[in-house]
């Protein structure tokens, strides 16, 4: 017979390993198919999490890759939760999530009102720039 432990949740085991705040926000997750096994199919919140298992967890412009290494089913301290998983996120798109992050953005002096039709063009023109850059 099993123990406990080894029949742990997915949705349980993201929350206790502090990548979600609360346990519905990671059960939320699976179901909107946010959670995916291998990169492959998207997970049910309670797909059994085993040893080994790799999982891509994208929780909003975030993407994660974990490989489990340790089972845990109470919420610990995240110095803690740390051990029991394997971030194998690659370095450039954790680099493109903080990026977009601190990305600037265009702003209007307030009290200035709508922006007119050639305000419009030369906003639409340094954006494009923008993003042509980037590319």
């Amino acid at each position: 017979m099993a123990s406990e432990l080894e029949k742990l949740r997915i949705d349980k085991y993201l929350w206790a390993i502090r990548l979600f705040k609360t346990r519905s926000l990671a059960t939320d997750a699976c179901r909107a198919g946010r959670v995916k096994s291998g990169g492959q199919q998207a997970v049910k919140p309670s797909h059994v999490v085993r040893i080994g298992d790799n999982y891509h967890v994208q929780k909003g412009a975030e993407k994660k890759v974990l490989r489990v290494t340790g089972l845990l089913d109470k919420r610990v301290d995240a110095k803690t939760a740390v051990n029991f998983y394997e971030d194998l996120t690659p370095v450039e798109e954790t680099w493109g999530y903080k990026s977009l992050i601190h990305a600037s953005t265009l702003k209007r002096d307030r009290g200035t009102g709508r922006p007119t039709k050639k305000d419009r063009r030369e906003i639409d023109e340094l954006q494009s720039d923008w993003w042509k850059k980037e590319e």
